[in-house]
């Protein structure tokens, strides 16, 4: 279907994609914002005594920024296509409104405790000294963390509409 604005013919149908794919760019957006933004705040103030006396000697100085750099890019990409638009990744993009935000945040919660269950317990099973009490605190943080960060990228998926 062809549709004429000033004079410009537009297929209604591009025209709609480029909104689907402007809503999930400032999905990823903020996802990634805010997931980047509380792990600063995490790792940076709340827990950073915590961390280091679990894993201190561990911990590399300086930590290896383009590591981090791509996990931050990565990670929030992996909310987004199993959390906020599961359809997105199967070929169909779906309206935001389409997307219960009940389901993106638990799915965003299930995808954190998976994520983060599978780095802390298999640290568990391979490191030796790798606390417990610090693997059951990481997973609920990722949980919560990946929880938040679905919410957020929720949130912005309805806004470009």
């Amino acid at each position: 279907m062809l549709t004429c604005i000033d004079g410009h013919l537009l297929s209604t149908k591009s025209k709609q994609d480029q909104y689907n794919m402007l809503n999930y760019v400032a999905a990823y957006g903020a996802t990634a914002v805010v997931m980047l933004a509380l792990d600063v705040v995490w790792l940076g103030f709340v827990a950073k005594s915590f961390y280091r006396d679990g894993i201190g000697h561990l911990m590399a100085d300086p930590p290896n920024l383009v590591a981090g750099g791509v996990f931050y890019l990565l990670y929030p990409l992996g909310v987004l296509l199993f959390a906020i638009a599961p359809t997105a990744w199967s070929g169909g993009l779906v309206a935001p409104a389409e997307v219960p935000w009940s389901r993106a945040v638990l799915a965003g919660a299930l995808f954190g405790f998976f994520a983060y269950a599978t780095y802390d317990l298999s640290n568990l099973a391979t490191l030796r000294a790798w606390p417990v009490r610090l693997a059951l605190v990481d997973i609920a943080w990722g949980t919560a963390l990946t929880a938040a960060a679905a919410a957020a990228g929720r949130w912005a998926l309805g806004r470009m509409a």
